[in-house]
């Protein structure tokens, strides 16, 4: 299938490319979107390819009155998670309102928010080279050593969703800018914020065509209408070249760049 990426990415940047359906558990040599959500598609892409909408479902495997074990398709998208959560009363996904993207992405990059993230109640993976269980997944902060295309994945909840722990979680990213973008630019360095440390080189408001460094938020890179790859190529070296030098912290993407 061809996809636009201009259209498809929440960045809006990107051309029209072929790319590659997946409908059954297999060996893929190239990178899987999901819902581009975090991602930064260059002129010359590697091969792209895409889970089958057969992967977009929550089923349940087992409960008791304690827990439920949960079978989720990696092409599910978090808000789905999410409603499902709630109105089965259940504990552990509550941050999941606020991240965009499919749960082959979320486990892609350990995504969460607060403390919290999707590889905490997670059981297993079934990936092209066989299900592999959680405790043999290396997983860190915002960071997941498989290299594999992800087809499904299993979880266990407990019951008692927890609506204090929603509101704040939701509270928690107001301060987020508007506009499109592709979440975050970097992760943030141990005990600080790259959105400080960018603020703090005078980036915050930033312009590189129509690239901007959010003027609320300096981690967030905002589309303000026709920007391109290479302005928000730009944007993100000057940023990481800036901190640097101003403290000699070197930034990682949290943006997939392909």
């Amino acid at each position: 299938m061809i996809i636009d990426f201009k259209k498809y990415s929440s960045i809006r940047i990107g051309n029209e490319f072929e790319v590659q359906i997946l409908d059954k558990i297999c060996n893929f040599e190239g990178f899987l979107i999901g819902g581009a959500n975090n991602l930064l598609v260059s002129p010359k892409p590697k091969n792209i390819g895409i889970l089958d909408e057969k992967f977009d479902f929550i089923e349940i495997l087992d409960q008791n009155q304690e827990f439920i074990h949960l079978r989720i398709g990696c092409k599910t998208n978090s808000k789905k998670m999410y409603r499902f959560s709630k109105e089965n009363n259940l504990c552990g996904f509550e941050y999941l309102s606020k991240i965009p993207g499919t749960l082959g992405g979320l486990l892609k990059m350990n995504a969460g928010l607060k403390g919290e993230c999707i590889s905490q109640n997670l059981l297993k993976i079934a990936t092209s080279k066989g299900e592999i269980l959680r405790e043999n997944i290396n997983f860190d902060y915002r960071f997941c050593p498989l290299k594999v295309p992800f087809f499904w994945a299993e979880f266990k909840l407990p019951f008692d969703f927890d609506y204090v722990k929603d509101e704040a979680l939701k509270n928690a990213r107001n301060n987020q800018p508007s506009g499109a973008s592709f979440g975050s630019i970097f992760k943030n360095p141990k005990g600080d914020f790259a959105g400080r440390l960018i603020e703090a080189v005078g980036l915050k408001g930033f312009s590189k065509g129509d690239a901007m460094i959010s003027d609320k938020h300096a981690n967030f890179l905002i589309n303000k209408k026709n920007a391109s790859y290479e302005d928000a190529i730009f944007l993100i070296e000057l940023a990481r070249k800036k901190v640097f030098e101003e403290f000699g912290i070197m930034l990682e993407n949290e943006v997939i760049i392909i």
